[in-house]
Parts: structure tokens; C-alpha cells; sequence
């Protein structure tokens, strides 16, 4: 099997038909809605900006954090209007422009909450988080074993919690440009709440 295979989805119609029906729903349970909003409390400060990146209509920051702003980029307009959260926001596919619109080191964090395992170039898009991060900026994925698996990667689809937490480690540091990457077990696996898995990577100073 070749790289690319890893990279391929079930569903290979384009992507912006899968999103078009906004899903004003959350994909984790509350418990795992409520520890990620307190893990993301213990990466912030008052005056942070945050880039929230394949977002919907919901963030999980904690309300209690002045922000400097909080952009956005997802794949459905409605939902994101629908985000208090948001200063602004833009509706971009990530497979298929890897490009972000942002300034050179413009964020003190960027999230991907739940939605990793939907990239097909993920280390392009690290990449380009890397860049608009500043340094000793963070970048904080989490995931669960939820999944829309048509639009998956093989890569996820056919492995375990603990290969996701080695896949996106592996994302951070095939850019070369995070000094630190971990992993965090924030729930779990119980079979009663969803389990929570973060891996957070720290940008050099460069």
C-alpha cells in the first residue's frame, strides 16, 4: 500500500456536497464538550487570539478568557454564523487549499477540534498552522473515536485511540518547526463517556 492510499476516503465526491447541510449538533458527548473546554482554559490567557480550524458552530473556549479574537475557517457558512464565539470567520476546504489567509505568527493557539481525521494533506495544514502561530505558540488537537467514516482517512479508519495519537504527533513533527509535541489522555475510554485525546504541539523559537 502507498502513502497516498492512506490519505484516500471512502467517499471521494467533493466535500463541499458532504457539508452543505449545516449539522448544528456537537460530536462529542457533554462530559467530552465540558473536559476540552477546561483543557483549552489551561492554554489560554486574557489577550490570547485563537484559530479555530475546521470549526462549526460551536468552539468549546471557555467564555470566561478575554480574547484579542478568535477566527475561524470551516466548511459551512450556516454554522459558522451561527458561532458566538467568532470574530471572523472563513469558509475554506483544507484538501483542497492548504493556503490560510493569516499573517506570519498572528495566533497564540489553534485547535482542530474532532475533525483531523477528515485532512488529506495533514502536513501541509500543520505546516501552514505553524506559520501563523507565534513562537511558543500552541497547537491543540483532540479527538475521540467518533467519526463520519466515508470521509475518513484509511489511515484513521483502520487504526486504533492510541495510533491517532501517534498519526497527528507524526503531523507535528514532519514540519520540523514544533520544539515540543504531546500527548494528553483527557477521557478515558470507559465505555460509558467518549473518550478525549489531545495532542498538543509547541512552536519553536526560531
Amino acid at each position: 500500500m502507498n502513502t497516498d492510499q492512506f490519505f484516500a476516503k471512502e467517499d471521494t465526491s467533493d466535500d463541499s456536497l458532504f457539508y452543505e447541510i449545516p449539522r448544528l449538533v456537537t460530536h462529542i458527548d457533554d462530559n467530552a464538550c465540558m473536559v476540552l473546554k477546561g483543557f483549552y482554559r489551561s492554554l489560554l490567557k486574557d489577550g490570547d487570539s485563537v484559530l479555530d480550524l475546521m470549526s462549526s458552530w460551536v468552539s468549546h473556549l471557555p467564555e470566561d478568557i478575554k480574547y484579542s479574537k478568535v477566527s475561524a475557517q470551516g466548511m459551512n457558512k450556516v454554522e459558522l454564523e451561527a458561532n458566538p464565539q467568532l470574530t471572523d470567520f472563513i469558509v475554506q476546504n483544507l484538501n483542497t487549499n492548504q493556503v490560510l489567509p493569516y499573517e506570519d505568527e498572528e495566533f497564540d493557539l489553534c485547535t482542530i477540534a474532532v475533525s483531523v481525521q477528515y485532512l488529506t494533506s495533514p502536513v501541509r495544514v500543520f505546516g501552514e498552522i505553524a506559520r501563523v502561530l507565534k513562537p511558543n505558540g500552541k497547537c491543540c488537537v483532540s479527538f475521540s473515536n467518533r467519526m463520519f467514516p466515508t470521509k475518513a482517512i484509511l489511515a484513521w479508519r483502520m487504526s486504533s485511540n492510541e495510533d491517532h495519537c501517534n498519526l497527528v504527533s507524526q503531523y507535528f513533527k514532519k514540519t520540523e518547526m514544533f520544539a515540543e509535541v504531546k500527548v494528553e489522555r483527557l477521557v478515558e475510554e470507559n465505555g460509558y463517556y467518549d473518550p478525549l485525546f489531545a495532542v498538543i504541539g509547541k512552536k519553536g523559537e526560531y
